[in-house]
C-alpha cells in the first residue's frame, strides 16, 4: 500500500495577538502589537503594514500608526497553549510539541476510528475554535517537513492537504526560503547563482550544493528539496537545550547593565535545569544587534553542571569576548542557552578548586518554590525586574 499523508502540522495564528483579540472584542479586526519596546507578536492586520516580530516598537508604530499596543499577558498565553494541547491529545496520542503554539500529530493509525487525515484536520480546527476560541492552521502531508511547509502556505486560518502524488509538484514551485534552514545568508548564496525555487535546488546535484553551502547544509537542502524526511513524530522527547532571552532596547548600555541582564537569564535557566533534573555542558550566548543581525558564541565545559555560578562564569567570559562587537554594532537582545543536556544528574566533585555552591542553589530554589520566583534576587537586579518570562513547553 502506498504511503499516505498522515502527519499534521498544527500552528496557531499570530498566537499572542490572537489571544488578545479573543479576550478583548474591541481589538478584533484591528492591528494589534503585543509588547512595547520590542514587538513580541503582531496580528495579521499589523503584519499587513510590515510589522514583524522582534522589530523595535518605534519602527512598528511608524509603519502602522493605527496599531493598538498592548502589554503581554504570559499567563493567558500559557493557559491557552495548555488548552490547545489538550485538544491535540484528545485527537491522537502521538503529539510532538515544537513550541507552545505548534505541534506535529501522527494520525496514521486512526483511520477506522476517526476517519481520514483531512477529516481529522477539519475536526481539529473546529475543536480548537470551539474549545479555545482561537484560529489554527493545519498542514497535512506525508512527512513532517512538508506538513510544516503546507501549514505555512495555508496561513492564516487555513487547511492544506498535500497528497503524496502531488507533493513534488507542490513543493518545487515554492521559493527556496520555504526550505528549513534557508535563512537570509543561505538564500543570498542561492540567489547569487539564480537559484530561487525549490525545484531549481532539486535539479542540482548534491555535490554542487555541498560545494557552495558546506556539507551539512548542502546535504540537508538536497534531501528536503526531494521531500526526503524520515523523521517520525516522537512523543516525550526531552528538550535538547534550555534557554532564555531578554530584549533590552537600543543602547547605549553600560557593562554592568549587560552583566546584570546576563546574570538574571542564567539564574532563570539554571533554575529550570535543576527543576527538570538536567545538567548541561555547552553554554551559548546569543546577541542581537541594532541592525537586527545576530551572532552566537559558545563554550563547552569540562563536565556537565547545573550550578548557577559555573554557568554564569562561562557566560561572563563569552560576553567579555563579544564586547568589541557590541561596542561597534550596538545591542538590543541578550539570550543564553545551555545545551548537551544530560538527565543523569551531576557527578559530585570534591570542591578543591572553588567553593561548592550546590547547597546555595538548592536553598535558593526552595525559597523561590515556596515564596515565588521574585522572593530572592541578586542585588544587581534590584529594581530592574527579570523582564517577560515567555511560556515554554514542559522541560521534561
Amino acid at each position: 500500500m502506498p504511503e499516505q499523508a498522515t502527519i499534521l502540522h498544527a500552528d496557531l495564528d499570530a498566537f499572542y495577538a490572537s489571544v488578545e483579540q479573543r479576550d478583548d472584542p474591541r481589538l478584533r479586526g484591528r492591528p494589534v502589537i503585543v509588547g512595547g519596546g520590542v514587538v513580541l507578536a503582531a496580528s495579521y492586520e499589523a503584519k499587513a503594514c510590515g510589522v514583524k516580530t522582534a522589530m523595535g516598537g518605534r519602527l512598528a508604530k511608524a509603519l502602522c500608526p493605527q496599531a493598538i499596543v498592548v502589554p503581554p499577558r504570559m499567563s493567558a498565553y500559557s493557559a491557552a497553549s495548555k488548552a490547545v494541547f489538550e485538544v491535540f491529545r484528545d485527537t491522537t496520542p502521538l503529539v510532538e510539541g515544537i513550541s507552545i503554539d505548534e505541534a506535529f500529530l501522527d494520525v496514521g493509525g486512526l483511520g477506522k476510528v476517526s476517519g481520514s487525515p483531512p477529516d481529522i484536520a477539519v475536526r481539529l480546527r473546529a475543536a480548537v475554535r470551539e474549545r479555545v476560541g482561537l484560529a489554527i492552521t493545519v498542514g497535512v502531508a506525508r512527512t513532517k517537513f512538508l506538513a510544516k511547509v503546507a501549514s505555512g502556505v495555508a496561513k492564516p486560518d487555513g487547511l492544506l492537504v498535500v497528497p503524496p502524488e502531488t507533493e513534488l509538484e507542490f513543493l518545487h514551485q515554492l521559493p527556496v526560503e520555504r526550505l528549513w534552514g534557508v535563512g537570509a545568508v543561505t538564500a543570498a548564496k542561492l540567489h547569487e547563482r539564480r537559484i530561487r525555487t525549490v525545484g531549481q535546488v532539486a535539479r542540482l546535484g548534491e555535490a554542487y550544493l555541498v560545494s557552495i553551502l558546506g556539507q551539512g547544509a548542502g546535504r540537508h537542502l538536497h534531501a528536503l528539496a526531494h521531500n526526503r524526511d524520515p523523521r517520525p513524530v516522537v512523543v516525550g522527547r526531552r528538550r535538547r537545550s534550555m534557554g532564555a532571552q531578554r530584549a533590552i532596547g537600543r543602547g547605549p548600555h553600560a557593562l554592568e547593565d549587560l552583566e546584570a541582564t546576563l546574570a538574571g537569564l542564567i539564574d532563570r535557566v539554571s533554575r529550570r535545569m535543576r527543576a527538570a533534573g538536567r545538567t548541561g555542558r555547552t553554554v551559548t550566548l546569543r546577541l542581537r544587534f541594532d541592525d537586527y543581525s545576530r551572532v552566537t558564541r559558545s563554550h563547552t565545559l569540562v563536565r556537565p553542571t547545573s550550578h548557577t555560578t559555573v554557568l554564569l562564569d562561562a557566560g561572563r567570559d563569552l560576553l567579555a569576548a563579544a564586547l568589541p562587537l557590541i561596542a561597534a554594532r550596538g545591542i538590543t537582545l541578550i539570550g543564553v542557552a545551555v545545551a548537551n543536556l544530560d538527565g543523569q544528574g551531576e557527578q559530585l566533585m570534591l570542591p578543591l578548586e572553588r567553593p561548592d555552591d550546590g547547597g546555595l542553589d538548592a536553598a535558593l530554589d526552595a525559597v523561590r518554590e515556596r515564596f515565588g520566583s521574585s522572593a530572592v534576587t541578586r542585588a544587581a537586579l534590584l529594581h530592574r525586574g527579570e523582564g517577560f518570562t515567555v511560556p515554554l513547553l514542559p522541560d521534561d
